[in-house]
Order: C-alpha cells, then structure tokens, then sequence
C-alpha cells in the first residue's frame, strides 16, 4: 500500500470512520442536499476512507473558505496537512483540549454515520401513526444519531423534507430530574416562537419551547422545565453532539429553515433515543386497530351503559390526581342523569409514544351532546396495550 494510503487509513481510523461510502446512493436515499457544507465534509471524510489526500485537503479547503467557522472542518483541515508532511499520530493539535477534541471527532462520527447507516428508503419513523390536518409539519429527533428529520403531511402521510445535524444534553437522553442536563425522549408540541431579540446570544436565531414534561412525564415523576429546539451561539457553526442542558440546538442556517415550517401549538416533535423505523403499511396496520378501538369506545359511551364504558379504562388510569375508582364513581353517576349522548370525534392524530412498551398518544376534538350538557374541546388520550388489549391510562385537556 502507498505512502498515502497508509496515511490516510491511519487518519480515517483515528476519525472512527468505517468503510468508505456510496454517497450518491446516500443523496438518493433519505439524506437532502440542504446542508451542503455537510455534504463537503462528508465528502472530504470518504476520500481521507479512500486514501485521496490532496482532493481531501481541496474539498476542505473549499468548505471553510465559505464556512471558516466550522470548526471540526478546521479541524481536519490541520489534520490532512499534517499527516500529508509528517504522517499523522493522532487527531486534533497540541494546542486543543482532550475534550474539545473529543468533541469534534464525536461530531465526525456523527455526521459520517448519518450517512453510512441512514434509513431505507421506504421506511418511516414507527411513531407517526395518523396526522390531522392541522399538522403541516411534524418533527422527529434521534438523540442518539444527532440527528432532526423534518416531515411534511401528505393527506395523513408523512413525507421527508429534510434532516440535519443537531446537538442534545451533556448527559445524553432520557430525562428524569430537573438539572440532569439530560434529553427528554417523548410525544411533545411546540408551544411559542421566542425571538432572538429577546434571547442572549447563545441561543442562536430564536427557540421554540416544548410541553415538556407532558402528562406522562408528569406521571412517571419526571421534573424540570425549559427544553427548547433552539440555534446555536452565532459566531458557532456547530456545537458537539452533546452540548446543551437539555434542549436540542440546531445550526442557524437550519434553525431559520424551521421557522417556514413551525406551527405553534400544532406540530409535534418526537423525540427517540434511536428513531424505530417501519414500513408504511406496518404503521397502517397499527393505525387501524387503534382508529377501530376508538370508534368503538364512543359507541359504547353513546350507550350510557357505564359498564361497557368503562371498560375501554385501565385499572391503573389517571386523570390528573382523579384514580380509577374516582373516576368510574363519577361516570356512572353521570350516567345516570342522561337521556341520551351523542359524541363527534374530529381531528384526529396518534402517536407511538418513544422508548415506553406499547404506548400510544390520542389527540382530537370531541364534540360532545346530552340533554343537560353540551361540550366542544380539545382531548389527548393515552393509550396501553394490557395483555393484548389498548386500554385508555390517562384522559385530559389539549391545546
């Protein structure tokens, strides 16, 4: 093997980088060109994989004379001008920290296995279940690969736009207490828009907070406040995969892309510690069996026979602080002052629900109708699966 080849094999092992990619195969399948200074990297990264220096060091060169504060781009910048010289005994200069360099060779790894091990083509996250029509956009996060996949609603379908490189907590996913600078996984809604005006510099071009914690994170006795998707610090391209408190952070140029498509209120975003994937009629089949659950649960509700009603609920339900026992109490005594009830679900969305075992978030308009009440709001449901059976856990308002 020659002289550059050698180098080059040392230099894509020191990156952690596996074999060399097929990455006109990669643009075709679900990575987008929205990113093309990732794309360069990326590029730069597969000829270090292949042993072709010099026209690694020219697509680097070209990637920091547009983007010079891109760091992990400078990084490897130093790095093949090295090893072209003298050969190349590690990653990073002198000069860097153990951590800052840990930092970057983590964001290179990130961003190189997006594109080594992205998702078939075909498939989609397993969560999107059924989208209403107010759902324009929906988010979807995979803490573990550092990475935000945009999808658009195609009459209930979701459709990818677009994904990109984002940074989660210190401590990785899965949050429990307030300050555990951990990422929560969940079904979450943005709920604002907060101006950059009206932030410090750190938080890039703006930020969208998130209901977190939602009522199951409520439940489990998750605490803490304030996870946002927000930017990254301006003079910042890109920050390591884990870098924020909590909240996911997005390079602005990304960030400001969001901004066309966030909806308050209205488009959720879920976050995986590993995005599930499944083929569309999986997800349909699913779809179905919960759609048919529902219907029938509004049925039996029409009926006023409390026990029939009541059955749909888990043993273990909770309406806020309201147990089963309180609320079947207070059901049948509803019940018992009806003539007639005539319930209208509307906008209708569901959700798998991250990292929990057979969960699925409900959300809709309910148009309720007796002889004494009348009622049109908004619900969410939770949804178990219990030796086989969806069974209804929790029961609330939504925005």
């Amino acid at each position: 093997m020659s002289k550059p080849r050698l180098i080059a094999q040392a230099l894509a092992i020191t990156l952690g980088l596996g074999s060399t990619l097929s990455l006109e195969a990669a643009v075709d399948g679900t990575v987008h060109q929205q990113d093309p200074y990732e794309n360069l990297l990326v590029s730069a990264l597969d000829k270090i994989a292949t042993g072709e220096l010099d026209e690694a060091i020219r697509s680097v060169e070209d990637l920091i004379s547009s983007k010079p504060n891109f760091k992990l781009a400078q990084m490897v910048y130093g790095d093949l001008l090295m090893a072209k010289s003298n050969g190349i005994t590690g990653f990073g200069t002198p000069e860097k920290s153990k951590e800052a360099i840990q930092d970057l060779m983590d964001e290179a790894k990130a961003r190189w296995s997006h594109f080594d091990q992205h998702p078939q083509e075909g498939l989609v996250p397993k969560y999107l279940l059924a989208l209403e029509e107010k759902q324009k956009k929906v988010i979807v996060v995979d803490t573990k690969r550092s990475r935000l996949f945009l999808y658009e609603n195609k009459s209930g379908k979701p459709e990818l736009l677009e994904d990109f490189y984002i940074s989660i907590g210190k401590n990785g996913a899965v949050k429990w207490k307030e300050g555990d600078k951990r990422t929560p996984v969940g079904v979450y809604f943005v709920t604002e828009f907060l101006d950059p005006s009206s932030l410090p510099d750190y938080y890039g071009t703006g930020a969208y907070p998130i209901d977190y914690p939602n009522p199951w994170d409520k439940r489990l006795g998750r605490t803490g406040y304030g996870i946002w998707i927000h930017g990254n610090p301006l003079q910042s391209f890109s920050r390591a995969p884990r870098a924020s408190d909590g909240c996911v952070t997005i390079p602005n140029q990304h960030f400001d892309l969001l901004k066309q498509h966030v909806d308050i209120n209205n488009t959720p975003v879920i976050i995986a510690d590993g995005i599930e994937w499944a083929a569309q009629t999986e997800v349909e089949k699913l779809e179905s069996e919960l759609k048919q659950r529902l219907l029938d649960w509004e049925k039996d509700w029409e009926s006023r026979d409390a026990n029939r009603y009541l059955n749909y609920y888990s043993q273990d339900f909770k309406a806020g602080r309201v147990s089963y026992e309180k609320w079947a109490q207070h059901k049948r005594k509803v019940n018992e002052g009806k003539d007639f009830i005539a319930v209208e679900l509307s906008d209708l969305s569901m959700f798998v629900y991250p990292g929990e075992s057979d969960l699925v978030v409900v959300k809709f308009r309910q148009n309720y109708n007796s002889n004494n009440y009348k009622s049109d709001n908004r619900k969410q449901q939770y949804w178990k699966r219990e030796k086989g059976v969806w069974k209804i856990v929790y029961e609330g308002p939504s925005a």
